[in-house]
């Protein structure tokens, strides 16, 4: 994708990245097939031979450079030490270019061309208004591939059954499923689910018929994961995201979701008891109060249609996470509570969209119990320099009060912020559930 303060959007980002993939021990990471249709998108959007120049152009410029979010500073400052050169981008990795069609390299240029084309959008917010996933705050599993060797199988996951390794791009390491149909893996848990969970992941699958099945208890002995009984999740472009079974007469609730063939699309189901919700993106996709979704020591993923080198799946940043009580009664009865739903652009104090549904929670707690008094806290993990990090989490910590303050009309002298950086880890920081644990934002009730 790129960026123009002048252009719309139109994913030229991955075509672009599509003809610089490193070479991996099979086939390339994104399948020719997908490459003709941005291909196509592109010459659609494109309307002359000098304005594709432009993007050939682009491409040529960004090469061996090394790529920042527009406000993620500290990157850019180690990027311009480097010697190797910068350039900035959206939160997604889209490049973000100017009226002449170059390459942005500073930050208050790529802030502006950033909110130009809508991608700086605040919680509440046009289609994040209605958003209510709340991620939950005890992390059992959490997995971005960043430890494990290109071309290996994960060594924290199990095989069941097909061919799957890690894969690289820009970066950031995939999980790919190439077949065959029913290919499954199993993601072990460190305790049984418990009744209230999310799960949270990225996926790109993309044929249009292609389905990746996400289970909650294992599958029957020699059996295959979507023959479980009761329901499970299923995502897919034709075939549809949500809730769905094997059984005909079982509750269902899909809705086509083409994004996820089109590009890696966040994925996030939050269950409580026998109620789950579905989203894709800020879309709620399904909704469901009487699913019967058994709990088990394990979640399954499994391909129960096809995948190939040319239609290759991938699977990214993979968490699972216990929910937890309602923030007030949390509050009341310890006096802290810690949410990791209040969610910020990489090294920075920028509040994301997504934490619309947890800062809700908050400042309508805090209108309806106005003698309620509580004090910010900002915590890191332990990764990076000590200083940088103390200094990040009292950004964040103003800026989740600042937030509150304007936009629910809170009291400035009900709230104190603070930030303690890593110096209060709540979890080992050598393993990713830890750190996942140790990044998070404190409520502490204060005396009234």
């Amino acid at each position: 994708m790129i960026w123009s303060s002048r252009a719309p959007r139109f994913p030229v980002g991955l075509a672009l990245a599509l003809f610089a993939l490193p070479a991996l021990p099979a086939v390339p990471v994104f399948p020719a097939r997908l490459e003709a249709q941005i291909l196509k998108r592109i010459k659609k959007t494109v309307a002359n031979a000098a304005e594709q120049e432009t993007l050939d152009q682009i491409d040529r410029l960004v090469r061996g450079k090394i790529r920042c979010v527009f406000d993620d500073l500290e990157c850019i400052r180690k990027a311009e030490e480097s010697g190797e050169g910068v350039v900035l981008t959206d939160d997604d990795g889209g490049i973000l270019v100017d009226d002449e069609g170059n390459p942005v390299s500073d930050p208050e240029q790529g802030a502006e061309i950033a909110g130009q084309a809508g991608r700086t959008a605040k919680p509440g917010e046009g289609a994040w208004a209605n958003y209510d996933f709340v991620p939950g705050e005890q992390v059992l599993f959490y997995e971005d591939f960043a430890t494990d060797q290109v071309g290996d199988f994960p060594r924290r996951l199990e095989l069941v059954r097909g061919n799957w390794e890690i894969v690289e791009w820009e970066g950031r390491r995939f999980l790919r499923n190439t077949g065959p149909r029913h290919a499954a893996v199993q993601i072990p848990l460190p305790s049984t689910l418990p009744e209230r969970f999310t799960i949270e992941l990225d996926a790109y699958l993309p044929h249009g018929n292609q389905q990746l099945i996400v289970a909650t208890a294992p599958p029957p002995t020699g059996g295959i994961v979507s023959a479980l009984p009761g329901n499970y999740f299923q995502i897919g472009a034709a075939q549809g995201t949500g809730v769905t079974a094997r059984a005909r007469t079982a509750v269902r609730s899909l809705n086509r979701t083409p994004i996820v063939s089109q590009e890696l699309a966040p994925i996030r189901i939050m269950v409580d008891g026998r109620y789950a919700k579905v989203y894709v993106g800020e879309q709620r996709v399904a909704n469901v109060p009487n699913a019967e979704l058994p709990r088990g020591g394990a979640l399954y993923l499994e391909n129960i249609n096809f995948a190939n080198e040319a239609n290759p799946m991938l699977i990214g940043n993979i968490r699972i996470a216990a929910g937890g009580r309602d923030l007030y009664d949390e509050l009341a009865e310890k006096g802290r509570v810690a949410t990791q739903g209040i969610l910020f652009a990489t090294n920075s104090d920028r509040i994301r969209p997504e934490s619309t549904p947890t800062l809700k929670e908050i400042g309508e707690m805090l209108k309806a119990h106005p003698e309620l008094r509580i004090a910010i806290e900002g915590h890191t993990d332990g990764d990076g320099e000590e200083e940088y990090n103390q200094e990040l989490s009292e950004r964040r910590a103003a800026a989740v009060k600042a937030f509150l303050v304007e936009t629910y009309g809170i009291a400035d002298d009900r709230l104190q912020a603070a930030g303690f950086g890593e110096s209060r880890p709540v979890a080992e920081n050598a393993t990713p559930e830890g750190r996942q644990q140790n990044r998070r934002v404190e409520l502490v009730r204060q005396p009234s």
